[in-house]
């Protein structure tokens, strides 16, 4: 998993003391920076990320920072990450895509694959274009930055490492899977479940946070986790050294979105509660509020994903585990398509609704009311 010290942007006496808040970090865009704005952080990755941060770009007084999983090896973006020795750029683009305010112009252009040239091939111009803007400005975030300041992204984006690096799974008979790509597409009708993953860096001796990334938890009023893919997402990102240090220090209210399915050979027979472990045991803490779905897909829907393995991810709010955790549950389902995936509208009102007493409208009305999302709760640690 890398031994080498992760980079942080605290900055502590070498005697132990407690650091020293960072610099806040610079924003972009019109509408950030406003005084008195909620800070909202979100990490993950895939498509996941992409419908919630659809939904949080219009939600009026608010900061958005993305902070993105980096193992993606599919596709057009694994062959660029081969070919040029790149960052993956495929999840990145998806979030400038989901911040801009030319979204659907920026979606047909920027996600449409060439068909005609061989070398192009398969290609999305997206993924082309941030590849050529990182070689030129000389870093991969100053590419992403250039592209976002092209389709005037409100918010953000930052890779949780510019660390180059491969996941790896071990699985319950000892065996590994090598490749976010090889571990998110099973071979076989039937696989051991993960026990864990690490990250195997390419160049270096270890895989460190972007130093970016430490501020931004810091500032954080909210921390919102997924939607996506546990193993290959999710903790893809936590088990980046720095990380999970990072959101255990920060004052920012954790908040966990779940999956709305299970996937096959990562969550399988998964539960809600059975997300949420995992991801406490590998964040440290427990998460301060977990936000579900509460509305079934219809049957013919089910029927279709259990041909793939996958299962409708059950929350039973009567359950003990649930009594020590806020849940907010609600109709976030959109099935446009045969397709099982958050609503990005519903899943935004309902993240608006939490954020509203720490917002600068409601904060005047926060001593009025019972909503226990508007207070910040005791740090609890992860059994």
């Amino acid at each position: 998993m890398g031994g080498g010290a992760a980079r942080t942007g605290f900055r502590g006496a070498a005697d132990g003391s407690p650091p020293l808040k960072p610099d806040r970090p610079g924003r972009s865009g019109s509408e950030n920076g406003r005084r008195g704005s909620v800070r909202l952080l979100t990490l993950g990755g895939g498509s996941g990320q992409f419908a919630l941060l659809a939904g949080l770009r219009d939600l009026p007084g608010i900061e958005i920072t993305a902070v993105v999983s980096m193992v993606d090896s599919g596709g057009s973006t694994g062959r660029l990450r081969d070919e040029f020795g790149i960052l993956p750029p495929g999840d990145i683009l998806k979030c400038i895509v989901a911040l801009s305010p030319h979204r659907e112009m920026a979606r047909t252009l920027l996600l449409k694959r060439f068909v005609e040239d061989r070398r192009l091939k398969g290609h999305n111009a997206g993924n082309m274009l941030l590849t050529m803007l990182s070689r030129y400005a000389g870093s991969f975030a100053a590419g992403v930055q250039a592209l976002a300041e092209i389709l005037d992204v409100r918010g953000r984006i930052l890779p949780v490492t510019v660390d180059p690096a491969t996941l790896v799974a071990e699985l319950t008979d000892g065996s590994r899977v090598f490749g976010e790509k090889a571990i998110d597409v099973p071979r076989g009708l039937q696989r051991e479940k993960i026990r864990e993953v690490f990250l195997v860096p390419h160049h270096s001796e270890a895989v460190s946070v972007y130093p970016p990334v430490i501020d931004a938890a810091w500032w954080a009023d909210y921390i919102l986790i997924g939607p996506g893919d546990l193993f290959t997402s999710i903790l893809a990102a936590l088990i980046v050294p720095g990380v999970a240090d990072a959101l255990r220090r920060s004052q920012g209210r954790i908040l966990y979105i779940l999956n709305l399915m299970t996937k096959f050979g990562e969550t399988d027979r998964f539960r809600g509660r059975d997300f949420v472990e995992r991801l406490e045991a590998a964040l440290g803490r427990a998460v301060d509020g977990v936000i579900a779905n509460r509305r079934r897909p219809p049957e013919a829907l089910l029927q279709a994903y259990r041909r793939q393995k996958a299962e409708f991810v059950e929350v039973d709010p009567g359950e003990d585990f649930w009594k020590k955790r806020r849940l907010y549950v609600g109709d976030l389902l959109d099935t446009a398509g045969g397709i099982v995936r958050h609503d990005s509208a519903k899943l935004a009102a309902l993240i608006g609704g939490i954020i509203a007493p720490a917002s600068p409208a409601g904060k005047g009305a926060e001593r009025k009311t019972r909503c226990a999302s508007a207070r910040r709760p005791s740090r609890r640690t992860a059994k």
